[in-house]
């Protein structure tokens, strides 16, 4: 089993930031991909980024918009997710997940482990 427990959400004014983390323990899977999705209220749950092992990238670009920045540190089993210039639509649950496989993929369904989901709340 692998546990995953983020952190870092809050609310804050459209235009700032927020770093959320996310925390793996247990059998880590530590070659392959994680990723960051979101929900909001009455919609289905999005990709927003996704990592590899090795650091290859992916992320939601109509969503992101080259605003958001995906990471990870291996050796410490932890994902982070740097969101600037914040707008009131990124207001949503942020799920961490993990993926068996090696590739960054985009769908949830190819996600097998899930965090809690830290809320992220911008206001106008």
């Amino acid at each position: 089993q692998v546990q995953l427990v983020e952190s870092g959400g809050g609310l804050v004014q459209a235009g700032g930031s927020l770093r959320l983390s996310c925390a793996a323990s247990g059998r880590t899977f530590s070659r392959n991909a994680m990723g960051w999705f979101r929900q909001a209220p009455g919609k289905e749950r999005e990709f927003v980024a996704g990592i590899s092992w090795g650091g290859v990238k992916k992320y939601d670009q109509d969503s992101v918009k080259g605003r958001f920045t995906i990471s990870r540190e291996n050796a410490k089993n932890m994902v982070y997710l740097q969101m600037n210039s914040l707008e009131p639509e990124d207001t949503a649950v942020y799920y961490c997940a993990a993926s068996s496989t090696i590739p960054v993929l985009t769908t949830s369904d190819q996600y097998d482990y899930w965090g809690q989901g830290t809320q992220v709340t911008v206001s106008s």
